[in-house]
């Protein structure tokens, strides 16, 4: 039997009826705001699938209207879904070398 999806207000009353379960359940918005800040940082990737997920949200918010997210999904759909460009993991900073600068003289 495959999994069933949960919606809004099924993860809402979750989340109150059982304290924790926000750390193991988290929601295909959440999911899709986490990867567009990280592709807008140049460190993860985006698809067009986050992008509906987050048109879907905002018009079942009526934060848009439905044919303005249309339009938004179709502006995006062609970039989104032949981009192929490979981006570069993000690097922890204690890996970074520093070059040896010159040492200034105390004098």
């Amino acid at each position: 039997m495959p999994p069933a999806e949960l919606g809004g207000s099924q993860i809402s009353s979750l989340l109150e009826a059982l304290p924790g379960i926000a750390s193991v359940l988290r929601s295909p918005v959440a999911d899709a705001l986490v990867k567009a800040i990280r592709a807008a940082a140049g460190v993860g990737e985006f698809a067009f699938d986050d992008a509906e997920e987050l048109v879907r949200y905002a018009v079942r918010r009526g934060l848009i209207g439905p044919e303005e997210g249309d339009r938004v999904l179709a502006d995006v759909e062609a970039p989104l879904k032949s981009k192929t460009k490979s981006v570069r993991p993000a690097r922890p900073k204690a890996l970074i070398k520093k070059k040896p600068g010159k040492k200034k003289s105390r004098r």
